[in-house]
């Protein structure tokens, strides 16, 4: 987790706030930026500002109260050196309230899972039929969430937006958003966009037609958690990046590849091989410091599921087992470095990430995914250009 941080702090640069753009910022800033109090935007080039101005006004509109009644938008981690083009765009809305006659979970008020520190790391709980029925039903209400959240994703909104929905969805079901005061999370959802390993804050941020985001949702329903997520495509930009399309449809076939693997006797070491074996032959890398993790009326507890091959994961799958399988892929290399407000995590060389989740239940003869998709659910997968030696190809036919 952030290995070197001091080292990288002392000699990481700007990265410009082009879209797509790789290059390191140079002094050039925005004028506009600088006159409504917002830091941090520079770019390579006059060129390439220009290239992006149609987009980066977006932000303007913001600060200014332009878009979704926002003022004062501002970075509040002016001197840290970000390594992508994505900023956090503060002051953060006020905590969404949950009404008391919704089931709490114990760290609601103190912010301390107390439960989950007690744990037994080596003992995995084996759920009976109630428990088992009771987690079916948390988990079809958390796919519910996820997709009447990402049914609103498009340029021009902000993740804070997207945090409102996902609450406001979680209330109606009689249910409280999991992330909300976990360990101090002051939000409902994480939102983690582009070159964002996890655990991205909801903010101010407005997203761009070519971002790509994840979406993390977490409920707690009848005394039982669920968890999945799920990287999408904003705007058409987005899915004609190939870069973007490669690590978005890399992940989700790990995780495809590894709940294939899901039955009784399968030991929790194989479900890395199948993960990382399947990322490096897209030339993707795993971040290994995420791993899935169980899940049932505590949120975080055994087994420890991880994503990279030669792991020491000890124990096998057992019928009447919940937990969750959720890969990241990153298109460069596979280390994190913290943002200040000690959640959000970046790719350490700005290159994007992309993460898919579920929450799995052991059956007698498999698996059962809890919190799989339907016919009618937002996002989905699609063509994924083939790379053979560092040459692009869709369908057969080599790219231009």
């Amino acid at each position: 987790m952030a290995e070197n941080a001091t080292e990288l702090s002392s000699t990481a640069k700007r990265k410009c706030l082009g879209a797509d753009c790789e290059n390191d910022a140079e002094a050039l800033q925005c004028p506009s930026c600088l006159k409504i109090g917002i830091t941090g935007s520079y770019f390579c080039s006059q060129d390439c500002f220009k290239k992006n101005w149609s987009q980066h006004i977006t932000l303007h509109k913001t600060a200014q109260g332009k878009t979704q009644n926002v003022t004062g938008a501002y970075n509040p981690f002016p001197t840290h050196p970000f390594t992508g083009s994505v900023r956090p765009v503060y002051p953060l809305s006020a905590r969404r309230s949950v009404p008391k006659s919704i089931r709490h979970p114990d760290w609601a008020e103190t912010g301390i899972p107390k439960g989950e520190k007690r744990l037994n790391r080596s003992k995995i709980d084996i759920l009976d039929a109630k428990g088992q029925n009771a987690m079916r039903k948390v988990c079809k209400l958390a796919r519910e969430v996820l997709d009447i959240t990402a049914a609103e994703l498009k340029p021009g909104i902000t993740t804070d937006y997207l945090d409102e929905v996902c609450h406001k969805a979680c209330i109606e079901r009689n249910s409280y958003p999991s992330p909300l005061n976990y360990n101090h999370f002051p939000k409902s959802l994480c939102t983690s966009p582009n070159e964002i390993v996890c655990h991205g804050i909801p903010d101010q941020r407005i997203l761009l037609d070519g971002d790509i985001l994840n979406l993390d949702i977490s409920l707690y329903h009848d005394g039982h958690h669920a968890d999945l997520n799920e990287t999408y495509y904003v705007g058409d930009r987005a899915k004609a990046d190939t870069d973007s399309v490669r690590v978005v449809e890399t992940t989700r076939q790990c995780l495809e590849k590894a709940i294939e693997l899901v039955k009784p006797g399968t030991p929790f070491r194989d479900f890395g091989k199948a993960i990382e074996t399947h990322a490096k032959s897209k030339n993707c890398s795993v971040v290994a410091t995420w791993g899935g993790h169980g899940i049932n009326t505590e949120f975080h507890p055994p087994p420890w599921i991880p994503h990279y091959a030669k792991n020491k994961a000890v124990g096998v799958c057992k019928p009447g087992m919940t937990f969750t399988i959720e890969p990241i892929l990153t298109l460069g290399k596979p280390r994190e470095f913290y943002w200040p407000d000690n959640w959000t995590n970046a790719t350490i060389d700005g290159k994007r990430t992309a993460q898919f989740e579920h929450t799995l239940l052991v059956t007698d003869t498999g698996v059962e995914v809890l919190t799989a998709a339907n016919e009618n659910s937002p996002g989905g997968p699609i063509p994924m250009p083939a790379v053979l030696d560092g040459t692009e190809k869709e369908n057969g036919v080599p790219s231009t």
